[in-house]
């Protein structure tokens, strides 16, 4: 069963008066803080923020040959490729 995220919405006077019960609602989803009626910030729980944040590998890290490796030698053949005239007939 997967858990339902749970949106909250607090004006700004009510986060401040009650600061714990954001925190508590941004265990269970993100906390919409607003100005005026309108979003402003976003409170969420830390592991919400690490999942949303986190890039995994970079593209450098993915094709970087593994330790060890260094020693062998990698010499791709050069292939000369010459454009074609477009045919629009």
């Amino acid at each position: 069963m997967v858990d339902e995220m749970t949106i909250t919405t607090l004006s700004s006077r009510e986060f401040n008066q009650d600061t714990s019960r954001a925190k508590k609602a941004a265990q269970k989803g993100p906390v919409f803080i607003t100005d005026r009626g309108k979003p402003a910030h976003v409170l969420l729980s830390i592991e919400e923020y690490r999942r949303l944040t986190d890039k995994g590998d970079s593209i450098v890290d993915m094709l970087a040959m593994p330790p060890g490796t260094e020693d062998i030698e990698f010499e791709p053949l050069r292939i000369d490729i010459k454009p074609k005239p477009a045919d629009f007939s």
